[in-house]
């Protein structure tokens, strides 16, 4: 494929080619990347023409597929619902009945391939995300995924403490949560050759007892799955939490008494971390999913990214669909770029502020290194699997040129950094015209599948 492409590389650098040609091998495996004028001889196999036919995408700009690392499935309908309302009253009001209706599996079995089409269409090729409480819904949705083509990793909502199914026996609700999540994670972890993960999912403090937690994050030790759950949101959230787990010092330390922190384990939000949980999670390697337009969304605060990042806590970025309105990650850079320029302005922060490629590698190659991913997706580099997406810069521009009676070429064409922040502050709806996983494209974006 020949494109522009631009990419964080692993070793902290980022690679621009103007003109350049990412060849993937039939096991969706890239095999060699670099500039067009030097492809002939790097993949043919005796010097002479191209053994495959190269598709020329050109004045495209191939970059590696987004990862989201924290959003909810059921709750894509209601994103951008309940403006003004703090976080409880939010769950209250628009989430909690909306996730109730997942308990229908024809609702889920329509929902959940219609959440990936919309996720692919933004350029999501990655994502880390909650179900509902119901078992049955979460088989539709690891089964959408499975037909769809996204690498998703998934798990059934667990709650023990508070619940939105008055129907569910209380008594009942800690064994069958854990008898269903165990089955589900037997059955999906590591399926489609290890595109498809289980997490499992205690929901949040709030609405789990101690013996979940540590139930909860047993599950996932003893069958290698992933963790996630949310951390310290909302001050009102973190009061109420010290309220009910008074023998805890902090927030963390009632997931870190469960024994739920580690290298495999993704607390979403992580906005008012004191000094001391700041430090638990980086000597635990526990990573950490900032999702800013969500924690503007509903007023939660603003998280001290460059210090968090200083003291070297692995962050990678989440919509947080619905609690974000925007599935968008190119949607979150730039609410996370904003938020962080207010910190700056009002606080007098003196850390240094993200770039646009900073923000472009945080949407990417930092998400799959939280997820533990780094080496097979996150980058374009040969050897990795091949998610990735084609993005039509040009509709990005303010002015078009031609009108303007400018040559065509555009002098953002050859500046990376410039392209990253057209992406990012000029967005265009239809800007994410392909996306690929293992080289398969991805029902959504604006090139069918098989294109």
């Amino acid at each position: 494929m020949r494109a522009r492409i631009l990419s964080p590389t692993d070793d902290g650098r980022t690679t621009f080619h103007r003109d350049g040609v990412v060849a993937v091998d039939a096991t969706g495996r890239i095999r060699w990347v670099g500039p067009a004028a030097d492809h002939e001889g790097a993949i043919s196999p005796d010097g002479g023409a191209p053994a495959v036919p190269v598709i020329d995408i050109r004045p495209l700009v191939v970059l590696p597929g987004l990862v989201d690392l924290h959003a909810h499935l059921p709750q894509l309908p209601n994103a951008g619902l309940g403006a003004g309302l703090d976080l409880l009253a939010w769950l209250r009001r628009y989430i909690f009945p909306l996730e109730q209706r997942f308990a229908d599996e024809a609702d889920a079995a329509a929902l959940a391939p219609a959440v990936f089409r919309a996720l692919a269409s933004v350029g999501t090729t990655t994502v880390l995300a909650y179900g509902a409480v119901y078992a049955a819904s979460m088989h539709e949705a690891f089964r959408a995924a499975e037909r769809h083509g996204i690498r998703a990793i998934l798990g059934k909502v667990m709650m023990d403490r508070i619940t939105y199914d008055e129907e569910i026996e209380p008594s009942t609700i800690l064994e069958r949560s854990m008898r269903e999540s165990e089955e589900l994670c037997g059955r999906w972890h590591g399926a489609a050759d290890g595109r498809l993960g289980y997490a499992v999912t205690p929901r949040f403090a709030l609405s789990c007892t101690a013996e979940m937690l540590r139930a909860s994050a047993d599950l996932a030790e003893r069958t290698g799955a992933w963790w996630q759950t949310h951390v310290s949101e909302d001050p009102g959230e973190i009061a109420e939490v010290g309220r009910l787990f008074p023998e805890a010092r902090d927030y963390v330390d009632v997931y870190d008494r469960a024994g739920g922190l580690g290298p495999r384990t993704v607390l979403a939000h992580a906005v008012h971390l004191t000094d001391r949980e700041l430090t638990r999670l980086v000597d635990t390697d526990t990573r950490v999913a900032h999702c800013p337009a969500s924690n503007l969304f509903l007023a939660s605060g603003i998280m001290p990214l460059a210090r968090f990042l200083g003291a070297g806590l692995g962050i990678g970025l989440g919509s947080d669909v619905a609690g974000g309105p925007d599935p968008s990650m190119f949607s979150v850079m730039r609410v996370g770029a904003y938020a962080q320029n207010a910190r700056r302005t009002l606080l007098g922060e003196s850390e240094p502020s993200l770039g646009p490629l900073d923000w472009i590698r945080m949407g990417t190659l930092a998400g799959a290194r939280a997820l533990g991913l780094a080496d097979r997706i996150g980058s374009i580099e040969a050897g990795k699997e091949a998610d990735l997406i084609a993005v039509d810069a040009g509709l990005t521009a303010p002015v078009r040129h031609a009108d303007l009676g400018a040559p065509q070429h555009e002098p953002i064409d050859d500046d990376p950094a410039d392209i990253a922040s057209r992406l990012i502050f000029r967005p265009h709806p239809e800007m994410v015209r392909a996306a690929w996983v293992r080289g398969r494209t991805l029902e959504g974006p604006g090139l069918a599948a098989g294109d």
